[in-house]
């Protein structure tokens, strides 16, 4: 399957709110797409999307903490039906990629959840902490780490 990794353009934003839509209730509370929209209107530093055949179906993102040396992946998602085909891996590795040649950066962190830390594991990261009910109640907070010192 031949997809393309590019950077987020405002138009982009009705297709990431049906890539979040595909995603609720399995991984996402309906209360948080209002924190995707304030996210994507004031918040994103780098936000990639995924396409086939013209069509998104996964995206993500960077936020950087400089002052901590610290790089955050932000929002990743993939539409329910492009799951488990490498779509998020791609586009996870795709911006690890991008975090590993940035001499300002030493460690990267993902704010998941119980349904896809997992995911998370198996590209390296390892998991800090858990905040029970953290963004809606019944979906915890998995804070996860990647040293960059622990892979170069």
């Amino acid at each position: 399957m031949a997809f393309k990794i590019r950077s987020y353009h405002s138009a982009d934003q009705l297709a990431i709110l049906r890539l979040f839509r595909s995603n609720t209730p399995r991984f996402f509370n309906p209360s948080e797409e209002k924190h995707l929209v304030e996210y994507i209107q004031n918040e994103i530093e780098e936000y990639f999307v995924v396409e086939i055949n013209d069509e998104i179906v996964g995206a993500g993102g960077i936020n950087y903490f400089l002052e901590n040396r610290l790089a955050r992946i932000s929002w990743d998602m993939v539409c329910s039906d492009f799951q488990a085909k490498g779509v998020g891996s791609q586009l996870t590795q795709y911006r690890l990629d991008r975090l590993f040649l940035n001499n300002k950066i030493d460690l990267i962190v993902v704010r998941t959840s119980q349904f896809t830390f997992e995911f998370y594991q198996k590209m390296g990261f390892k998991l800090e902490r858990i905040e029970k009910d953290y963004w809606a109640k019944g979906i915890d907070l998995y804070y996860m780490e990647l040293s960059k010192s622990l892979i170069l």
